[in-house]
């Protein structure tokens, strides 16, 4: 999706205290054997601190940055991945509560790690439509310390972090233009995050721990030699780079242009083959030797980074930085973002 007149003019982010992986050995959290395969340093954790409240951190720190009032908002979106509260309660009216009003239309997006990605189609969208609408606030936010996940040991190759990010969409210009966001579903992958669980009755209802590495190895195990199953996860890579093809050609330029890249804060390995490596590029454009520190914080990783970013002064005017990531689905996104200014609070 090619965007016009689509711009970000604030930023935020909550970040909680990190937990190393050396305390996690220690306390029997984390596999010893994993340390040197996968090179992860740590995981943010934030205790009993709700994801509504991380979020509505992130928010106010986002809009006030973007010099915007509350009234000047027309949309909320709310990613989540995990529980955010009480069931059948809506964590997006805890912001409309606290600081943006109750006349903004706001929803929540359960798109899994990808679900910044789908709020900017939507947002862009939404405030392309009607000429009268300014700006949008999108939000993510998590918190995995509940009994049913463990965090150490959520999938392959990555450490569930707790944090919350949040973003303020615009028609008129800001400190960076969107240019371009795609994503594409890989349907025949959908069983690889869902296992041989059933649907019914849905494990939160009966005390089921929830474990994506578990459901992985359900998949290559039990479905994947039924045969048809296999070719799809050569066709999760395909689709990335298709993915990301799509929105550099949208946006102007070539891979080997980007000043960065923001793929999920999983393991080394991971982001050099799946990532950077397909693009021809090096670790040092990645965004993983700070993502290693504060785990996969699910559908916060790239933008906790562009607000990284800024405020070290490593994406400066001129600069492109690529988000990419995957979710259950399977859903592959990409985005380009350029800076035009200096932000003033970096």
């Amino acid at each position: 999706m090619q965007l016009a007149d689509t711009y970000i003019s604030g930023v935020g982010s909550f970040v909680p205290r990190t937990v190393s992986v050396e305390k996690a050995v220690a306390k029997g959290w984390y596999p010893a054997e994993e340390v040197d395969l996968h090179n992860l340093a740590g995981a943010a954790v934030a205790g009993d601190v709700p994801a509504p409240e991380m979020a509505l951190h992130a928010a106010r720190s986002a809009l006030k940055r973007s010099g915007r009032a509350p009234d000047d908002l027309s949309l909320l979106l709310y990613a989540s991945t995990w529980h955010q509260g009480p069931d059948g309660w809506p964590p997006h009216a805890y912001l409309q509560r606290h600081l943006v009003g109750g006349n903004v239309l706001a929803t929540e997006i359960r798109q899994g790690c990808n679900g910044m990605f789908i709020a900017f189609e939507l947002a862009a969208g939404y405030l392309d439509a009607v000429p009268g609408r300014q700006a949008a606030l999108l939000v993510a936010s998590d918190n995995y310390g509940t009994p049913l996940m463990d965090r150490w040991r959520m999938g392959p190759g990555y450490i569930g972090g707790d944090a919350a990010s949040a973003l303020v969409l615009t028609k008129e210009p800001g400190f960076a233009r969107l240019t371009s966001v795609c994503t594409v579903t890989v349907t025949e992958a959908e069983e690889l995050h869902r296992g041989t669980e059933p649907l019914f009755p849905p494990g939160v209802t009966v005390g089921r721990r929830m474990s994506f590495g578990a459901r992985n190895e359900q998949f290559r195990q039990q479905v994947m030699p039924q045969g048809e199953s296999t070719a799809a996860l050569f066709k999760i890579q395909r689709a990335l780079m298709e993915v990301v093809e799509r929105a550099l050609d949208e946006s102007g330029v070539k891979a080997r242009d980007l000043t960065r890249v923001a793929f999920m804060n999983y393991s080394e390995e991971i982001v050099e083959q799946r990532c950077m490596a397909a693009l021809d590029l090096p670790m040092s454009r990645s965004t993983w030797d700070h993502g290693r520190t504060i785990g996969h914080c699910g559908a916060s990783d790239q933008v906790l980074a562009l607000d990284r970013l800024l405020l070290t002064g490593e994406l400066g005017p001129g600069d492109h930085l690529l988000m990419l990531g995957t979710g259950p689905g399977v859903t592959v996104s990409g985005a380009v973002i350029k800076i035009l200014d200096t932000p003033a609070w970096s």
